[in-house]
């Protein structure tokens, strides 16, 4: 009995499978983290660390004409930043550099998204705090 030739779909398939199943192990990019504030709060901080070229995000709901303020401290100083974006790329003049403070009022309701990098390419580790306060 001869055996049958492998179709490359097939092979194709099994290999589109197994990244997926990677993907969902860990090797993808992951969801950012909700910040929601506890009943009765408008505000929030959040310790963690990042490294090398690694970056956090948290998204955030919040509603046009309410105040945000962030502000971001690390260990090393200044060993991290922070950008913001809002939701349909709403205009916060807000430039992806060392800004360690932000405090103005909102343009536009819906999920603002808060990413915390490293400012160098170089090796190392960063401690950071976020605080965010909402009203």
């Amino acid at each position: 009995m001869r055996a049958k030739p492998l179709r490359l779909f097939g092979i194709w398939s099994v290999l589109a499978g197994a990244s997926l199943v990677a993907l969902a192990q860990g090797g993808g990019k992951a969801e950012p983290l909700r910040i929601e504030f506890k009943p009765g709060s408008s505000s929030s901080a959040i310790t963690d660390s990042i490294k090398n070229d690694q970056q956090a995000e948290y998204v955030l709901a919040a509603k046009k004409g309410q105040r945000l303020v962030i502000k971001l401290t690390s260990v090393p100083r200044r060993a991290t930043v922070f950008d913001l974006t809002a939701p349909d790329n709403a205009d916060l003049g807000l430039e992806y550099d060392a800004n360690y403070t932000f405090n103005k009022i909102l343009p536009v309701s819906g999920d603002y998204l808060i990413v915390v990098v490293r400012p160098t390419s170089s090796q190392g580790k960063a401690t950071y705090k976020l605080s965010i306060t909402i009203r």
